[in-house]
Order: C-alpha cells, then sequence, then structure tokens
C-alpha cells in the first residue's frame, strides 16, 4: 500500500512539474522593446496635509483650526510611455491628468464648523518614474516604482471666489515624491497591469494672500501640502 501511495504521489508530483512547464508565456516581446507605449486610467483620493497657525483674529480673538473631511474618489487618464533600460530597470513617463476634489472644514476652539470650502484641483501631470521589475513568474511580474511628479493645477481655484465661498487661493505648481508597487499580467496581445501609488507634495500650495473681507481663512493656515492616493490600471 506505502509503496502505491508513493507511486501516485510521485505521479502527481511529476504532472504538477509537467503542468507548470506547459504554461503559456505570454506577450514575451514587450519585455525586450526598446520602447513601448500605452494608456492608464484609475481612481484617486487627494488630501492636504494642513499646518494650522493658530492666529487669533477679531475682537474676541477667534481661532480657526482647518482640518480635511470627506475624502472624496476622482480621476486620472494618461499615456504610457515606456524606456527598457535592463531586463530589471525602466524609465517611464506617464503625462496625464487628474481631477478631483478636498473639503476643508473651519473649527473654532469650540469645535464647531464655522463654514467649509470644496477645493477642486484638475492637475496637468508629467510624472517621471523608475521601475524595478522582479523575476517574471509565468505570466506575472510584481515590480516596485518610485520618482518625481511635477503638477500644475489648472483649476479656478487660483482665485477667490465669493460666491461658492472659497475665500484661499491654490498656489497651482507643486513638485511631489512618488512610491508605489504593482502586478504586469501578460495576456495573449497586450500587458496589463494594477497599481498603487502614493504621492508627497513638497511645497506650499496654499497662497499667503488674504481675502480682503475675510482674512482669518488664509490667514489660519501656516502651510499645506498636498497628498494622493492612487490605484491605475496599465495597458501596455
Amino acid at each position: 500500500m506505502r509503496k502505491v501511495f508513493i507511486i501516485l504521489f510521485l505521479g502527481f508530483i511529476s504532472r504538477f512539474i509537467y503542468a507548470q512547464d506547459e504554461v503559456a508565456m505570454h506577450y514575451q516581446a514587450v519585455d525586450h522593446k526598446k520602447i513601448h507605449f500605452g494608456f492608464t486610467i484609475g481612481i484617486n483620493t487627494m488630501d492636504f496635509d494642513i499646518t494650522p497657525s493658530m492666529s487669533p483674529f477679531g475682537a474676541d480673538s477667534t481661532v480657526l483650526f482647518p482640518e480635511i473631511n470627506d475624502l472624496a474618489p476622482g480621476f486620472h487618464v494618461g499615456i504610457v510611455s515606456d524606456l527598457r533600460l535592463n531586463d530589471n530597470f525602466s524609465l517611464r513617463f506617464l503625462p496625464g491628468i487628474a481631477l478631483g476634489q478636498r473639503k476643508i472644514l473651519f473649527y473654532d476652539s469650540e469645535s464647531n464648523v464655522v463654514t467649509e470650502m470644496l477645493i477642486e484641483s484638475t492637475y496637468i501631470d508629467l510624472p517621471l518614474t523608475l521601475k524595478y521589475k522582479a523575476t517574471r513568474i509565468n505570466n506575472t511580474r510584481p515590480y516596485l516604482i518610485g520618482g518625481i511628479n511635477v503638477r500644475n493645477d489648472m483649476a479656478r481655484n487660483k482665485e477667490f471666489n465669493e460666491d461658492e465661498e472659497i475665500y484661499i487661493k491654490l498656489n497651482p505648481f507643486d513638485i511631489y515624491y512618488e512610491l508605489g508597487f504593482g502586478i504586469d499580467f501578460y495576456l495573449a496581445y497586450f500587458k496589463f497591469s494594477t497599481e498603487i501609488k502614493y504621492s508627497v507634495g513638497l511645497l506650499n500650495v496654499v497662497s499667503s494672500d488674504a481675502y480682503d473681507e475675510y482674512p482669518q481663512y488664509a490667514n489660519s493656515i501656516d502651510g499645506t501640502k498636498s497628498r494622493m492616493f492612487m490605484i491605475s490600471l496599465h495597458f501596455e
């Protein structure tokens, strides 16, 4: 009985190994192209890391506390350009557009909401990323990415808007560093990738200019840096 079991076990193992060898390796040419292209779509959430100034205003020396609330999903789309450096590294440029919004609540010292501002952004993205690709396993290949992204906000938040009660202005230009990871899936005719990336802005994006009638809102913010979390689908 033991011999029968051993024979069956060895037969199963050999069959498993043979089956692994039989896996069809899809779309291998893409890994050997010097340059290839594609497109990307995805969703994102935009955030602010706000440092309050704690500056009092008015006769009663009221202090406002700004805080981000209710992160909302946004959308992004772009073009993929990939330059092969060697078997494991490539340099990627993914210009595109990212749309999203953030809601800033301003509280008083008793935690009452004084006002809220819905800040919308439409970014022109210019990310340059180094991609490290691990060893391919059949038709999957995990990877890591890191790089910089230059963003310019084309939305109208560069100006005050009394009709919408927007009493702060954003500086349109910012530089981000980005880190992420993903998995390449090789299909019969193209490569499909899922990717998660986190972007951290390096510059203060809220202008120090104060609205004449409501200067307390800009003055309540000492500094604001952008954050963005992105989930992307690449087709190459």
